[in-house]
């Protein structure tokens, strides 16, 4: 906690309007259980924000939105910092935790299109037409679904980039994760959502979670009164997939999680850059206890994928976590390994041809 008072608890926070609406959001959450505490929010810059002319595949590094911050963290410059959770890495650093995860908005990705083409569809697009996106993991699905198209880089903040659509004929359409426009109020300007057989969406995408120092005790118990009980089910059993897989940024992952009478059920594919290779597996498994909207403390500390919980859900945490590692293993085993080790290479000689 601060070192001024126990009331006072600095929160990390990247500075773009997005991350700030984010990290409000959290502090207003936070205020409702703790009316008494008051919120400082430090801003900072990360790799992934200062680098806007490369697509994060390119950049060649790690923690590309998390480094600078938990920096801060570890040196207490700052007690928690809000993120949004698909750019957490699955392996945090020595000392972090994930205290809280957030209620996960729609995780889906959407489409928006430049004015020209409104009441189309990335069907009825004119073949040729220029989609932006960065991610390989876009890409790659859309690729196979949507032949026709072409794709291009598009890097900087939602302001950013939907302005790079509207100002300029570069962009037919942007493809953004659906929750980040709704948080920044721009619901008018989704055009189509993209489902599962579209394309799968990112692991913990829609999600937020809070990292903390894993030493800090009452940061723990402050912060366990945010987590959502089928998002947290949710997201353990993605992020111990994909660090099954090794993946990241650079590496063409998909994901659709659903939770049906008790039962979590998990599909990942795991794809060639290009889409033309692919191999998509599902499995399930069942979660013994009650949802809730929230979980309480508990003097219980055990992590899962790098999320502490408390001990009346760790038998269910524990099976997720096991159901994400065993679909990794099986779509590794299944021609899986052979698909990413590619697309690993490749994105490795696009950063050596390309130099920061």
């Amino acid at each position: 906690m601060a070192d001024e008072t126990e009331n006072v608890i600095r929160v990390g926070s990247r500075k773009s309007e997005l991350a700030m609406i984010q990290t409000r959001k959290i502090i207003s959450a936070l205020k409702e259980i703790y009316s008494e505490k008051e919120f400082q929010i430090e801003t900072m810059e990360t790799i992934g924000d200062k680098i806007q002319d490369k697509a994060l595949s390119k950049i060649g590094e790690k923690s590309l939105f998390t480094k600078e911050l938990e920096q801060a963290l570890a040196v207490k410059q700052v007690d928690m910092i809000v993120h949004s959770l698909k750019d957490l890495p699955t392996t945090l650093p020595d000392g972090m935790v994930i205290a809280a995860v957030y209620k996960r908005d729609d995780p889906h990705d959407a489409v928006v299109f430049h004015p020209r083409y409104a009441g189309k569809t990335l069907r009825t697009l004119p073949s040729g037409s220029v989609i932006g996106t960065s991610s390989v993991r876009r890409v790659a699905q859309l690729k196979k679904s949507y032949p026709h198209l072409a794709f291009k880089d598009v890097r900087g903040n939602l302001n950013t980039r939907l302005r790079k659509l509207d100002d300029a004929n570069d962009y037919s359409a942007l493809v953004l994760a659906k929750a980040g426009l709704e948080r920044m109020g721009w619901n008018s300007r989704i055009n189509q959502v993209l489902g599962p057989n579209e394309c799968m969406y990112s692991v913990s995408q829609g999600a937020m979670a809070v990292e903390i120092r894993a030493d800090d005790d009452k940061m723990i118990e402050c912060l366990s009164k945010l987590q959502h009980m089928d998002t947290l089910l949710e997201c353990v059993a993605e992020r111990a997939l994909l660090r099954k897989l090794e993946g990241g940024c650079s590496a063409p992952v998909g994901v659709y999680t659903d939770i049906k009478e008790g039962e979590l059920h998990l599909t990942a594919a795991a794809l060639s850059l290009d889409g033309s290779e692919c191999v998509k597996m599902s499995m399930s498994t069942r979660v013994d206890f009650s949802s809730s909207s929230e979980i309480r403390e508990s003097d219980n500390r055990q992590a899962y994928s790098s999320i502490v919980a408390p001990g009346k859900c760790s038998e269910a945490l524990k099976a997720v976590e096991d159901l994400g590692t065993d679909l990794a293993i099986k779509i590794l085993e299944n021609g899986g390994r052979e698909i990413l080790e590619a697309a690993h290479e490749e994105n490795k000689q696009n950063v050596q041809q390309k130099p920061l």
